[in-house]
């Protein structure tokens, strides 16, 4: 992946991850924040960890958040509509995670993305997720053209 592929803006291509043949792989370590009494990591952050992958996955397609807030068509926000969780195992301090993340469906103003947390070859959580785009005035808005074409070539299909 070039540069001007991964929409990084600066010096910090890798902060945003990669696609590879339509996932988007971000590398995550947990820290002791993220870890509740136990030492492992509370579930809550686990909704983090999906975010910073879904934001980076976009960003890596050159959608920038800060950019949505500052456009001609006055601010426009993502926001998660559904989300299905499954966790299967438990992370803990110190453990290197990979968040992946794959395009499953594009409509006019909604999306739905597939998303995994690994450590090593482990799955820890699966995640189904459905986001939409929405002016300041909580209406939905649709995806620009060239999002769409973006989002396109990177939809997974059941051949894939």
């Amino acid at each position: 992946m070039t540069n001007s592929q991964n929409g990084e803006r600066g010096d910090a291509v890798s902060l945003c991850g990669i696609i590879d043949e339509k996932t988007h792989r971000l590398i995550a370590r947990v820290y002791f924040a993220d870890t509740d009494f136990s030492g492992a990591v509370y579930h809550g952050r686990y909704l983090e960890f999906l975010e910073r992958g879904r934001s980076d996955f976009l960003r890596c397609i050159g959608v920038h958040h800060s950019d949505l807030l500052n456009n001609d068509e006055g601010a426009l926000f993502w926001v998660v509509r559904r989300m299905e969780l499954d966790f299967k195992a438990s992370a803990s301090i110190d453990d290197i995670l990979q968040i992946e993340t794959q395009l499953t469906f594009v409509g006019g103003a909604r999306c739905m993305m597939s998303q995994k947390i690994l450590r090593g070859d482990d799955v820890l959580i699966e995640a189904e997720v459905t986001a939409a785009l929405i002016n300041n005035e909580g209406k939905p808005r649709r995806f620009p053209q060239n999002w769409k074409e973006s989002f396109g070539a990177l939809v997974v299909s059941d051949s894939d």
